[in-house]
């Protein structure tokens, strides 16, 4: 599989993501592209685990999100990541959030990998390849 999807994931809106209006508090949004995001890189064959036993590990450098609408209780939503921008050291992704057809979420993710010392380091070759093939 690639990761130039888009690659979509359900998920429900349970009690505990919601704030006193009964509507998804803000952060929780985060929490969704998030897993998401996991979701699209196994689905991709990429082991997280071992890439961190190798000493590398994913890190959001930057994130810009917009809401466009609530997402209420035991509403039914889905998460479309695709890439949109591969370097050697990053991946920008997009994200978005949908009820049906209604847009009620989406951000630009960057994405980099920081080696054993913290610092950013140049994206594991499988996954740069990954990023560039269909």
């Amino acid at each position: 599989m690639s990761l130039l999807g888009p690659h979509r994931w359900p998920v429900r809106v349970y009690y505990e993501d919601t704030d006193l209006a009964g509507i998804v508090y803000y952060a929780n949004y985060l929490k969704f592209i998030e897993r998401a995001r996991s979701e699209m890189v196994r689905a991709a064959g990429i082991d997280q685990t071992a890439m961190k036993a190798a000493g590398q590990v994913f890190a959001v450098a930057r994130l810009e999100a917009d809401y466009r609408a609530p997402a209420k209780f035991d509403d039914e939503l889905i998460v479309e990541t695709s890439v949109t921008k591969t370097t050697p050291a990053r991946l920008t992704l997009q994200q978005v959030v949908t009820r049906e057809s209604t847009l009620i979420f989406e951000a630009k993710v960057v994405l980099v990998c920081l080696g054993p010392d913290g610092r950013p380091t140049r994206l594991p070759p499988q996954i740069t390849k990954l990023a560039t093939t269909r």
